[in-house]
């Protein structure tokens, strides 16, 4: 079979399964657009704050474009490097409570630096079964062993740590398919008797859990391009280490810096997520979430259907009644747990999730 046959194959493969998916452009500025000639509102964005459209991260974005232009150029270690990128680390360092901050092109970039790097030969890499495919995706690139604990068994994990001389634990502390936490106290302390270093995803902690991890070695990863509204990932940490980053994390060293006009949106996006604002906007969410699913710890909350089909069926259904919630089906779920996946934003009004909740009493049976 020669190679178009068999890209043919595949995506006739794909289809035959039911999980073909294609792009579609969702035009929108905020969370009301059109999709196609449909008008909806979207329960489906990582937006969490609304800051892609706040109009002082806009302005971020444009005073950056005007004094730097479009792009970086190189990446950082050559010419790529500009003011905004720094002065954007330092504010990441600054909120994290870190000696130091970096950036990467993308969350996903930074999970995957951050375990290749450090992921040696002689370290063993404990991870969540249902951490980001990121995560996983780190894993397979360290050169270290890498054991699966299962979902939030912290018990499992602490006799995996006893076996071990070096070892790194890794996890989402909101997981992002089931918008469950991570017991990150915990975590910590196991971490602090083991010796073992803590590598946290923040993704989409926008409204916790936020601890306190004094004592324990830790590298905090992030990014920007969900509750910040901007593009780009982070990590911050202790000075040394991110020293270390610089000259080891090869999805770092080895791509363009990302646009000053994303370092400039999320600079000013980090000011005001720390400023009196963002604690308005970050409890108007939790009082959402509290419309949709009364004590839920974030504002991702799934309603697991099962049959793949019958979740695309649930999702074609609320889009007739103007609400974009996209079915969620393997492979970004386990076969057997697909599901609408509602994400909630500070940018909607209590009508439109009221309206959704209505419409999920109607749809899947929401109590």
């Amino acid at each position: 079979m020669n190679w178009p046959e068999w890209v043919s194959s595949q995506n006739d493969a794909t289809r035959a399964e039911g999980r073909w998916r294609a792009i579609r452009d969702l035009d929108l500025k905020g969370p009301n657009g059109t999709l196609g000639t449909d008008s909806v509102v979207s329960f489906a964005s990582n937006d969490y704050l609304g800051l892609t459209a706040h109009p002082e991260v806009i302005e971020g974005a444009r005073q950056a474009l005007d004094r730097w232009g479009a792009g970086s150029g190189s990446a950082r270690l050559i010419v790529g490097s500009r003011p905004v990128h720094s002065q954007l680390e330092l504010a990441l360092a600054q909120w994290k409570g870190t000696e130091a901050a970096l950036l990467f092109p993308n969350g996903f970039a930074a999970n995957t630096g951050v375990l290749a790097a450090l992921g040696g030969d002689d370290v063993t890499i404990f991870s969540d079964e249902r951490n980001h495919a990121s995560i996983i995706d780190g894993c397979r690139m360290a050169s270290a062993s890498v054991e699966i604990f299962g979902h939030l068994d912290y018990d499992a994990l602490e006799q995996g740590l006893a076996r071990t001389v070096r070892s790194i634990v890794v996890t989402d502390t909101v997981f992002s398919m089931d918008g469950d936490v991570a017991d990150v106290t915990r975590l910590a302390q196991l971490c602090r008797s083991h010796g073992a270093l803590l590598v946290v995803d923040e993704a989409h902690a926008v409204i916790g859990p936020h601890i306190d991890l004094d004592g324990v070695n830790v590298v905090r990863v992030g990014t920007l391009s969900k509750f910040l509204g901007a593009m780009g990932g982070f990590v911050a940490g202790d000075r040394e280490l991110i020293d270390l980053l610089i000259n080891r994390a090869r999805p770092f060293i080895f791509t363009t810096a990302c646009s000053p006009a994303d370092a400039g949106a999320a600079l000013a996006a980090v000011n005001v997520f720390r400023s009196e604002e963002g604690e308005e906007l970050r409890t108007r969410l939790r009082t959402l979430v509290e419309l949709i699913a009364p004590g839920h710890p974030s504002p991702i909350v799934p309603f697991v259907i099962g049959d793949e089909d019958e979740a695309m069926k649930a999702s074609a259904a609320l889009f007739e009644r103007g609400m974009f919630v996209p079915a969620i089906r393997p492979p970004s779920v386990a076969p057997g747990t697909s599901r609408l996946r509602v994400a909630l934003s500070a940018a909607h009004t209590d009508e439109q999730v009221m309206s959704l909740r209505t419409a999920l009493e109607e749809v899947v049976g929401l109590a």
